[in-house]
């Protein structure tokens, strides 16, 4: 029997513990790579794009020769005006990329050995740019499987059967709950928006999914307006989930994926930030079969690509 990929060692290609010994000096260098990689890791100006710069001795800053703007290897970034080293967001993103059903807020702390809200807001901005990296892109064709999930303030069920509370009905909702949309490419992209109800993702769908697209959806009446636009496939649950012709096991596999996180990592997500954790888990089962060296890098350098964010940066200071 042939090996799994995520149990082979070519899906092992990243050490934490590398990244943990880098020094000050080669964590710097090494996100300097990553972020000036088109320019062979030698900085340039954020501002004007001039490759002309002056180094600092006695600090890691940068002068540009142009526009005189003085800059860092996180300027203009996602980790601007940080108080911590490199190494440690380096070593913070390798902690991310491991989690498998993503990593929480608290044992991030504890791996770092800094406070929870610095851990918290850490894993949001690395959210926040790889959801930027999956969104980006054409639009979805070929054959697209489309579903929708619901996601918290539901009614913890009673013990007793004859005594259980339909959570599917709404008088038995608290209004908090929201329904997870997704519309995946079969071998292909995932995307992913929140809505109150599914009947309010035709338009997300229409702006994402190419009209010559085939489209799989389950017998819910919210997806009846699909037929309009384009070639639609349904499958009925209550008999099969493929029957040869409509199939939605992929958005199923997504589902299952971001169920586990909520459940097995997380616990509770807050409808607040439901599309931050929805993207997070869309971004980890696209990649799912590349290794975590890969998936490190790659979340590197979107949170070097990225530029400072206007709802984590100062996100305790407006919350407190």
């Amino acid at each position: 029997m042939s090996q799994h990929f995520l149990l082979s060692k070519a899906a092992r290609s990243l050490s934490l513990a590398r990244v943990a010994r880098l020094s000050d000096e080669e964590a710097h260098d090494c996100f300097c790579q990553i972020r000036w990689a088109e320019n062979e890791g030698k900085p340039f100006c954020p501002r004007c794009g001039c490759v002309a710069v002056y180094t600092y001795k006695t600090r890691r800053l940068y002068k540009c020769k142009g526009c005189n703007h003085q800059f860092s290897v996180t300027s203009g970034t996602i980790f601007a005006s940080r108080k911590l080293p490199v190494g440690t967001y380096l070593l913070a993103i390798a902690i991310f990329a491991n989690g498998a059903k993503g990593h929480s807020a608290l044992q991030l702390s504890r791996d770092l050995d800094c406070q929870y809200k610095t851990a918290y807001v850490m894993a949001h901005k690395i959210r926040e740019a790889i959801a930027v990296d999956q969104k980006s892109g054409e639009t979805l064709t070929g054959e697209i499987s489309v579903d929708g999930a619901y996601f918290g303030g539901h009614i913890r069920p009673a013990n007793w059967k004859e005594n259980r509370v339909d959570r599917r009905l709404a008088r038995n909702q608290n209004g908090k709950r929201r329904v997870v949309v997704v519309a995946r490419e079969h071998k292909g992209r995932t995307l992913t928006e929140v809505f109150k109800s599914e009947g309010e993702a035709i338009p997300f769908i229409e702006a994402n999914v190419h009209a010559d697209a085939t489209i799989h959806a389950d017998e819910a009446a919210s997806w009846d307006r699909l037929h309009a636009t384009y070639l639609t496939r349904r499958i009925n649950h209550e008999e099969c989930y493929s029957d040869g012709a409509a199939c939605t096991n992929q958005a199923e596999s997504f589902f299952s994926r971001l169920r586990r996180a909520e459940i097995g990592t997380h616990h509770h997500i807050s409808g607040r930030y439901l599309s931050a954790y929805a993207s997070e888990m869309a971004w980890r089962e696209d990649r799912r079969r590349m290794s975590n060296s890969e998936q490190y890098l790659m979340m590197a350098a979107a949170a070097a690509a990225h530029p400072v964010s206007r709802q984590w940066k100062g996100y305790w200071q407006r919350s407190a």
